[in-house]
């Protein structure tokens, strides 16, 4: 019994991966419980089992002392089996959480096994399973029962039920770790991997530099006719991916990254980390992308934020911004003061009229009374500018009647001098019509006097045929 026993235990470790430590604890464990139903003792805390690493011999103690003979009944028997199977579970369960968690960044496979409300549960080779949220997967994805999967190790939970193996579809990592996979340089380190942004579904754009000078990142990534990158979008379900060189120049990575776009100047705002991207008017479109999509992957592709502007709208802002701060100019304040109350946010008067004196305390440069004078100023400029705002509706509203009248008047002289041109049109055609037919009689009339006869033409007609026949006579009167 004590061989087999052993050789149980290590059929398990080999078949499940538990170590023969840990079993021989599980064991260890159950024959205390068993021990304890067989003796009626009220504690297990003076009960302890060894079991012989060499020679699988098992030895129960009680306060030390060694049992010499225990008769385990059905009961306590049916007790050891049950720990000890729930001892293995949890050692298996153990086991399965220690080795996914050391696979977390990493692709696995694995067959789609159910389905739960939009979740795939995917069944990673028999050791375990592991659960592919719906949000995890590409809109792309269209699974079967049965069909093989990769996906991308997110993360590994404990649960009650067993270790939970988060999978992801639509991780930018995913498409990371599918490149490492299809390009030996870039597992080699060769080609590194920068930057990597995704829209799952729709474009993901990854920049790439060489370490190598020999070696093209590009080309590397994309592979003869575009064998390695095609493996990697077909994977994908047809999911587009723009390759980038990487560079150390802010403004040639940035007009990479919005390519295709056509980039005219690009300026750089260092303490916002913000870049204001020109582009010409064609062009708008393509830079920003469908529903913005080109901008905002080319912005989390280069963390910085991106504002694409074409030069009339930057002239337009600008106009703008001088007129709101030209109304914003107030008695007693300076362009620094100025400077410093936009800062703060304060870039109307409402604002500043609506602001505590308190908070204007805050700022530099502004004490209580110039705090208290300020908005004092605020609030008379803005019922001036209200006022006059009055005026100018009112006259706006005038001067909109005035040409309402004139175009009201306009139009009915337009349509007085359409109905004229409309009558003499109706006259010229009654004209035109009558000389028509005048020229359609006198046609007749004419046609009419060609085709009557005339008196001599018709005796002469007449004659024609007696003078044919007496020159006849006469021939042949000269040949007798």
């Amino acid at each position: 019994m004590s061989s087999e026993l052993l050789a149980i235990l290590d059929h398990i470790e080999r078949e499940r991966g538990i170590k023969r430590e840990i079993l021989i604890q599980a064991v260890e464990s159950a024959m205390v419980s068993a021990v304890k139903k067989a003796i009626s003792a009220k504690t297990a805390e003076n009960i302890r089992v060894e079991i012989g690493k060499e020679d699988g011999k098992i030895r129960a103690y009680l306060d030390e002392k060694e049992i010499k003979s225990v008769d385990f009944g059905r009961i306590a028997a049916q007790t050891a089996k049950q720990v000890i199977i729930q001892k293995i579970r949890e050692a298996e369960k153990d086991v399965i959480f220690q080795e996914f968690s050391a696979k977390v960044g990493v692709i696995v496979s694995g067959t789609v096994y159910r389905f739960e409300r939009g979740n795939i549960i995917v069944d990673l080779l028999g050791r375990a399973e592991g659960l592919l949220l719906k949000r995890e997967q590409s809109p792309r994805d269209d699974f079967r029962q049965g069909q093989r999967v990769r996906a991308y190790v997110a993360d590994v939970r404990r649960d009650t039920k067993g270790p939970q193996i988060i999978l992801s579809r639509t991780s930018p990592l995913f498409v990371k770790k599918l490149f490492e996979l299809e390009v030996p340089e870039i597992f080699e380190g060769i080609v590194e991997i920068r930057s990597i942004s995704r829209e799952a579904g729709e474009r993901t754009k990854i920049g790439v530099r060489s370490k190598d000078e020999k070696v093209d990142c590009v080309g590397a990534c994309v592979g003869i006719r575009g064998s390695r990158v095609k493996d990697i979008v077909s994977e994908l379900q047809g999911e587009k991916i723009d390759i980038i060189r990487w560079s150390d120049d802010l403004r040639e990575y940035i007009t990479a990254a919005l390519s295709p776009a056509k980039i005219t100047e690009i300026r750089l705002d260092q303490a916002r980390h913000r870049a204001l991207v020109i582009v010409a008017e064609d062009q708008l479109s393509l830079a920003i992308g469908k529903h913005g999509q080109n901008v905002r992957l080319a912005s989390k592709l280069t963390t910085w934020d991106l504002d694409i502007r074409t030069r009339t709208e930057i002239v337009k802002v600008k106009e703008e911004a001088k007129k709101a701060r030209a109304e914003m100019s107030l008695e007693g304040v300076g362009e620094k003061l100025l400077d410093a109350l936009i800062e703060a946010g304060l870039d109307s008067l409402e604002k500043i009229e609506n602001t505590s004196i308190e908070k204007m305390t805050t700022i530099k440069g502004f004490g209580q009374k110039k705090a208290e004078k300020i908005v004092a100023a605020a609030k008379k400029k803005r019922a001036e500018l209200e006022a006059q705002a009055v005026i100018d509706a009112a006259a706006r509203k005038k001067r909109e009647e005035i040409e309402a009248a004139q175009a009201e008047k306009d139009a009915a002289a337009r349509k007085k001098r359409e109905e004229i041109e409309a009558a003499q049109a109706e006259k010229d055609a009654q004209v035109l019509a009558k000389q028509a037919e005048l020229d359609a009689q006198a046609a007749k009339d004419a046609a009419a006097e060609e085709g009557a006869p005339n008196e001599d033409d018709a005796a002469s007609a007449e004659a024609a045929p007696a003078q044919e026949k007496k020159e006849e006579s006469e021939e042949t009167d000269e040949s007798s």
